[in-house]
């Protein structure tokens, strides 16, 4: 009878002892935590909190106790009571030596959190800046979206950078300006709490543009307070910001709207009169099988007057100052409204489904003068861009996790389709705004994308690795109004693009990492049509080699040697409103990030980033990629809830670059810091924000172009920029209740 009783037990104990443990981690308010690190001690086990705060550790049972970290919480030690497990955090100062580097291949988002954590965004251009060693330039008097920089890249305004917000796309394919274009001002910063980012075409789930690489943005599900701000400064500027919570403190239910309203003039000669209204709302509830369910809407319209690009030799000559201009009738008019829904369903302790529709309708409108009188020497050459577009999709993803004894695996299989519909996309020769002197290009796009992927990650030990397949299919269709006959050009291609990763991680605090894959970035449908469909999901090929360490509790270094080729550039061309092929590009680089905690209350981080970037099959000298940057670094300081006071002082530097293809024009390069400082008393917050504060002369954007103006005969090819801010002051309040 005893045998018979200590084999029962010793039955009994190995079953409890592979039991695995469900539960979820949430803040004070009752809102999920991602990203959360759970671990028991005992069996030597640790898991990690999915986008709604659960997540499954298995060898655990009822008595074992957890060890729980999450950055700007206090460490907690659970006991195990239950087989369902509901875990509070208590929020506390940002904590440095409590971050674990995730056994992820997306680890490096880590940094994102620490840098969201100790420098808060106010702005949609700080958003950008959060993304380590991505540049961004205006010049189109803020109104218009903003030229990106990444890895040796001159992104334009997302060529070769994939953006999504809470799942919808931001990039806008056969975009009356240009290929990819995304202009994300209709995010309010105030709503972002996690941005994801990834550089390379390594990741399945991402497909067109995300060949420098991706930014996820996702916005907050609940807030933890309302408030409200308005802030003043120089150059008749204004901004209101009010975040107001509707439901309180309902733990199943949320709800809130956000509003934003802008007004400035610039620093320029003749004002840019802009003016921007951003409303947003979001509802969300839990239901009782944890599945998670949210609603969001947006509008967004702005409006603006520009003062174009300035030839450097005006300004030298004297004849006009740098925030001058030859044609201030530039400027525009843009709008959209978003309807997004989406759904995250748990299945069973191993498996859920997320999933998301969206519909937006675009509004755009630009004037430009890039040659001023090279092209009508009488009535100059502005142009105009218009379209008004549909856009409409669904994303969706299985997740499935199978744990075998020495085995982990995951599963993800994922199906979208998108569809962008635009009518009367226009380029037209115009005067003073109100004339049309010629139509160059009229028509209505139709285009679409359906995807699938397959990601799976399997989890041998130390090692993580990570294949995966992606396959897209595109229909691209145009019908030209200006044609003499009615037809509708179509073409279509299928692009397969593999991906395989390994992660090694020696231990939480040291992880290597070599990623391989290929991406694409599509080209414009009107360009595909009248090329017969060639050359239409030019090929993107690379490889990282990295790693991120943390050698002591408050220092985390990230480190990465990359290459990657381009099977096709993409230019684009104003003035003909087309989307020329340049050839195939090598670039190869080296990222540095580092993040240290000075002490409790302050932070130090460096981001530096070297590019070496040339077309291929150019002769040598002549080899130069224009506006490619090769050397940036942004770093600061910051300071966090320390004595009331909070803020920081930062800096960004990009070297000179060649701005044509043999370097003979050089666009040069800048050094800007910028300085904010606040102050908490109870509920109020005054802060003070200066930009450029040494008044710095640079020019925030830069191209050799050719151009004339009225009185020359012959034309000048030369740098032609758009000033950057001087020293810009702001003051502000907020009121949080």
């Amino acid at each position: 009878m005893k045998e018979y009783t200590l084999i029962v037990t010793l039955l009994f104990s190995l079953n409890a002892f592979t039991q695995t443990q469900k539960g979820i981690v949430i803040d004070e308010n009752g809102k999920p935590i991602e990203n959360v690190t759970i671990t028991n001690p005992k069996s030597n086990t640790h898991s990690h909190t999915n986008e709604t705060g659960v997540f499954n550790i298995d060898k655990s049972n009822i008595g074992d106790v957890l060890n729980v970290i999450a950055l700007g919480y206090k460490k907690r030690i659970y006991a195990v009571t239950d087989s369902e497990i509901s875990i509070v955090m208590e929020s506390d100062s940002f904590k440095l030596e409590e971050v674990i580097i995730p056994s992820k291949i997306a680890a490096i988002n880590v940094i994102s959190k620490i840098d969201l954590e100790t420098t808060p965004v106010n702005s949609s251009q700080e958003i950008l800046r959060k993304v380590p060693g991505l540049f961004i330039g205006q010049h189109a008097g803020g109104g218009k979206a903003e030229q990106m920089f990444l890895r040796g890249f001159d992104v334009d305004h997302g060529t070769d950078i994939a953006i999504n917000v809470d799942g919808m796309p931001v990039n806008m394919v056969s975009h009356a300006h240009g290929q990819g274009y995304a202009d994300l001002h209709f995010v309010i910063p105030e709503t972002v709490e996690k941005i994801d980012f990834g550089k390379g075409t390594y990741y399945a789930n991402k497909g067109n543009f995300a060949t420098a690489g991706y930014v996820d943005f996702g916005t907050k599900e609940k807030l933890d307070f309302s408030s409200i701000a308005v802030e003043l400064g120089q150059f008749n500027t204004f901004r209101t910001v009010g975040l107001f919570d509707l439901l309180g403190n309902n733990k199943k239910q949320s709800a809130y709207i956000a509003t934003e309203y802008i007004l400035t003039d610039g620093p320029f000669d003749s004002p840019q009169n802009f003016n921007r209204i951003n409303l947003f709302g979001k509802y969300s509830f839990v239901l009782e099988d944890n599945s998670r369910f949210s609603v969001t809407a947006s509008r967004f319209t702005s409006k603006w007057d520009a003062s174009g690009q300035v030839p450097q030799r005006l300004v030298d000559a004297g004849t006009i100052s740098r925030f001058g201009s030859v044609d201030d009738t530039e400027g525009g008019a843009t709008s959209r409204s978003n309807f997004n829904v989406s759904l995250f369903k748990p299945i069973d302790d191993n498996t859920f489904l997320k999933a998301n529709t969206f519909y937006s309708n675009y509004k755009f409108e630009l004037f430009s003068n890039f040659t001023f009188f090279l092209e009508d020497p009488v009535n100059g050459d502005q142009i105009k861009q218009k379209e008004d577009r549909n856009l409409y999709g669904i994303n969706a993803e299985l997740n499935k996790n199978i744990q075998k004894e020495s085995v982990d695996l995951l599963f993800q299989l994922g199906f979208g389709i998108r569809n962008d519909a635009t009518t009367n996309t226009e380029l037209s020769h115009t005067l003073n705004r109100s004339t049309t002197l010629e139509q160059i290009k009229l028509g209505d796009i139709d285009e679409s994308n359906i995807f699938t992927y397959l990601n799976s990650e399997i989890r041998l030990g130390k090692w993580l690795i990570n294949p995966a397949v992606r396959l897209d299919y595109f229909k691209f269709g145009y019908q030209d109004k200006l044609a003499a006959n009615y037809k509708t050009q179509t073409e279509s291609q299928a692009k397969v693009s593999p991906k395989l990763n390994f992660v090694y991680s020696q231990n939480n605090n040291l992880q290597l990492y070599i990623k391989t894959g290929t991406g694409f970035h599509s080209n414009d449908a009107r360009v595909v049509v009248a090329n017969n469909g060639k050359e239409i999901l030019p090929t993107a090929a690379g490889i990282d080699l990295g790693t991120i360490w943390k050698p002591f509790p408050r220092l985390i270094v990230n480190s990465a040697l990359w290459y990657l080729y381009l099977q096709q550039e993409f230019v684009y061309v104003g003035d003909a409103g087309v989307v020329e092929p340049s050839g195939k590009t090598g670039r190869s680089g080296f990222d540095l990030g580092i993040r240290y905690q000075l002490s409790d209350y302050f932070f130090f981080n460096l981001d530096a980033n070297y590019t070496y970037a040339r077309s291929i099959n150019d002769p040598k000298g002549q080899n130069y990629i224009p506006l490619a940057p090769d050397f940036t670094s942004t770093g600061g300081l910051s300071f966090q809830n320390w004595k009331n006071f909070s803020g920081g002082l930062r800096y960004r530097y990009m070297k000179d670059r060649p701005a044509n293809e043999d370097n003979s024009i050089v666009a040069r390069g800048y050094f800007i810091s910028d300085f904010n400082i606040n102050y908490t008393f109870k509920r109020i917050a005054f802060g003070i924000t200066i930009e450029n504060i040494f008044n710095s002369k640079w020019n925030e954007t830069q191209f050799a172009t050719e151009s004339r103006l009225k009185n020359e005969t012959a034309s000048v090819e030369e740098i032609h920029f758009t000033p950057g801010t001087p020293f810009f002051l702001k003051v502000g309040i907020n009121y949080k209740f």
